[in-house]
């Protein structure tokens, strides 16, 4: 159920007015919070207005809907985004900078030059400004202009990794330790996963002997356990189906 708004507070002066206008209340001073109202009103009113609407209405509706519901913004850069990062998923790991100075850095970007731009991170975003600006400057295609962007893109990226990859290894020469990599981590985490699974596997196999050797007979169960046969199974176990 939809609460409905309440104008009878916005019109409280016109009340008072009705009211003081009655002759049995002739001799009754005004309130002084009256000619306060009077010379200072509400600006505020209480009415909802009709939100612009971007798109034509369709004729075939009967009702109206969503008159007060803000239309969805969409620009042209939205579709060339989502795009761009669906080919591209790990971009969006790499931090970026979502907040500007004094909102006008557009006003210090020449998408003509290329993709790198001064004072600017290379990212998905410099690819769909320079996608935009060929498409409407140059007269290219869409699938052009992306490919022309993306071009420059996986060079800039490439030049990138090179120089970090050079910047490490002339530091280690003079003695710097940067730890660990990404994948030695995962390797070790991987074979400590292993050993885990290879521990457990280990007891529920031999639960699973303790139990099917109860119901050996005396003469089966002095040979004593079969180790080799455990190897097997955990051999088999470690097998992936």
């Amino acid at each position: 159920m939809v609460r409905q708004h309440h104008i009878r507070p916005a019109r409280v002066l016109q009340t008072a007015h009705a009211v003081l206008q009655n002759p049995l209340l002739k001799n009754i001073p005004a309130p002084v919070w009256v000619k306060a109202l009077e010379q200072v009103t509400p600006a505020e009113i209480r009415t909802r207005p009709y939100l612009p609407q971007h798109q034509p209405l369709d004729p075939r509706a009967k009702k109206p809907r969503n008159l007060y519901k803000p239309t969805k913004l969409t620009f042209p850069e939205d579709k060339l985004r989502r795009e761009f990062y669906r080919d591209h998923p790990w971009e969006l790991a790499r931090p970026m900078m979502v907040l500007e100075t004094n909102g006008m850095d557009a006003r210090f970007r020449d998408w003509s030059t290329g993709v790198r731009q001064p004072g600017m991170k290379l990212s998905g975003e410099c690819v769909v400004q320079r996608q935009m600006w060929l498409m409407e400057n140059q007269g290219l295609s869409k699938e052009q202009a992306y490919d022309t962007a993306r071009r420059e893109f996986y060079k800039l990226r490439h030049q990138e990794e090179i120089d970090a990859r050079i910047a490490v290894e002339e530091a280690r020469m003079v003695g710097a330790y940067f730890g660990k990599t990404l994948l030695q981590v995962g390797v070790e985490i991987e074979g400590h996963q292993y050993e885990n699974w290879k521990s457990w596997a280990t007891r529920e196999i031999t639960m699973s002997k303790s139990s099917s050797d109860s119901a050996l007979s005396p003469s089966e169960l002095a040979q004593g356990p079969d180790k080799p046969a455990l190897e097997d199974m955990l051999e088999e176990a470690a097998v992936p189906v």
